[in-house]
């Protein structure tokens, strides 16, 4: 799901944060709106950097530490220690692949983890994380092991 923003939506969006617009914060939180597939700082330099020649790897480094900051992004940790960025802060789940890597927006709740038994502590976030096959590796392992060994048969008691 794509939800395209304009320059001038980001930079309302920033200012409503107190953030002061520029070109490449604009960028920055229009190429995470409207590309839902959670980039490495790396991934989006590269791709910005197609339009904006001079920019640097810390200038992209940091906007992401202050829309991070002011809550506008999700910093999520991949279970390799990567750092992916995510632009639609709202409470949602996430949903890795183990084999592309892939991660996927996933509109999963937990309304069991209330925040009882925390003796006065404050919850500041909330993360959960589905890990398992998306929908093309699952094919293409279903269709590989079915190669292999036959059609898959699903055993009930």
């Amino acid at each position: 799901m794509q939800t395209k923003i304009t320059p001038g939506e980001a930079g309302e969006k920033l200012k409503a944060k107190g953030i002061k617009p520029s070109v490449i914060r604009i960028r920055v939180l229009q190429y995470l709106m409207d590309n839902r597939t959670h980039p490495a700082a790396e991934t989006i330099h590269r791709s910005l950097l197609k339009e904006i020649p001079t920019l640097s790897k810390t200038s992209i480094y940091n906007t992401l530490k202050t829309l991070s900051s002011k809550g506008m992004i999700l910093e999520i940790m991949t279970p390799e220690g990567e750092v992916r960025f995510d632009g639609y802060p709202d409470r949602h789940a996430h949903f890795m692949c183990y084999s592309c890597g892939e991660i996927q927006d996933v509109g999963v709740f937990c309304p069991s983890c209330k925040t009882q038994d925390l003796n006065g502590a404050v919850v500041m976030e909330e993360a959960i994380y589905l890990k398992g096959y998306c929908t093309e590796c699952n094919e293409k392992k279903k269709l590989k092991t079915e190669k292999n060994h036959g059609p898959l048969v699903r055993r009930t008691r």
